[in-house]
């Protein structure tokens, strides 16, 4: 009985933070959905890219590879082992940036955070598929070799082959998309976000060794050459140093705690806390917006919000 109390309890204070969290991000998502609409569109267009290549590639001799001499080959069957990984990697990640919606303790906002993931992602994919196309490799993949029935892309009977981009096959089964590797730039954008923003520092020394891991069970599984790997390595990281430069510095909600200065500002504070910070925030980010103006400056310590009610700005010490 009180087992199921408890869990009742626990249960409703979940679906309590979720939905606040929900109310949250829904007014984050209203300013910044186009953003997020672009850069899901660029994946598909990172796509489409990709599958053009492929009509292009022709089969040959493997090139000379120094981390082909160096890792042994893992073989067909074995082939899985490096996309277990993959999947590990980017699937925990995904689930992280919705943490918000469940965890009391929360750093990010998740709107906020993706959209600078997406613009990682379609940059590093805009250089990547500048790349590919400047020169076309023989594939080093089984599938890509001489001889096997779909190195070889017969020209598209339509445009809709195309578009679709001959779904789910030409994603699994694609060649000629080598310099630079795919799966290290969806893992290195993994990494180095949850370095930047997240909390536990043996998670993040974990991504990085794990990173390390996939890129060498990359060339082992012969999917990518040894440059296609080294690329993404520095490439990546130069992407993300060079956004964060241009991008404003994203809120941190662990940093900073709105408490109210009286009674009654404390009786309706339950219910706007997290509008107001977000407000607050809305503002800092984006200084030419009009809401920027609806906000006075800070003094002794006091910002006053919209609705007129006070709050006292306290800087957390961790």
């Amino acid at each position: 009985m009180k087992m199921s109390l408890y869990i009742g309890r626990e249960a409703s204070k979940l679906w309590k933070r979720a939905s606040a969290e929900a109310v949250t991000e829904g007014i984050l998502l209203a300013d910044n959905w186009k953003y997020l609409l672009a850069g899901i569109f660029g994946q598909y267009l990172h796509g489409l890219a990709a599958h053009g290549v492929h009509y292009l590639h022709r089969p040959g001799p493997t090139l000379q590879d120094t981390g082909f001499f160096l890792l042994p080959e893992l073989g067909l069957e074995r082939a899985y082992v490096s996309e277990t990984l993959f999947t590990f990697i980017f699937v925990s990640f995904i689930l992280w940036t919705f943490h918000p919606f469940i965890f009391k303790n929360k750093k990010i906002y998740t709107v906020l955070l993706w959209c600078r993931i997406l613009a990682y992602l379609v940059l590093c994919q805009a250089l990547r598929v500048v790349t590919f196309y400047s020169t076309q490799l023989p594939g080093p993949n089984y599938h890509c070799r001489e001889g096997s029935p779909s190195a070889r892309l017969p020209p598209p009977k339509d445009a809709i082959e195309i578009i679709t981009i001959n779904f789910p096959d030409g994603l699994v089964h694609g060649c000629g998309d080598l310099i630079f590797s795919s799966h290290m730039i969806f893992t290195l954008v993994s990494v180095i976000t949850y370095h930047r923003y997240g909390t536990h520092r043996f998670i993040k020394q974990l991504g990085w060794v794990l990173a390390v891991v996939q890129s060498l069970l990359i060339i082992a599984s012969r999917k990518h050459y040894s440059v296609d790997v080294v690329v993404a390595w520095y490439t990546v990281n130069l992407v993300v140093f060079f956004v964060e430069k241009k991008l404003p510095e994203m809120p941190d909600r662990m940093a900073m705690t709105m408490l109210p200065l009286s009674t009654k500002d404390k009786d309706s504070w339950n219910t706007k806390e997290e509008s107001h910070k977000l407000l607050n925030m809305s503002a800092l980010a984006d200084p030419s917006s009009d809401r920027s103006q609806r906000l006075r400056s800070p003094a002794n310590g006091k910002i006053t919000m919209e609705d007129g009610s006070n709050a006292l700005l306290v800087a957390d010490s961790q």
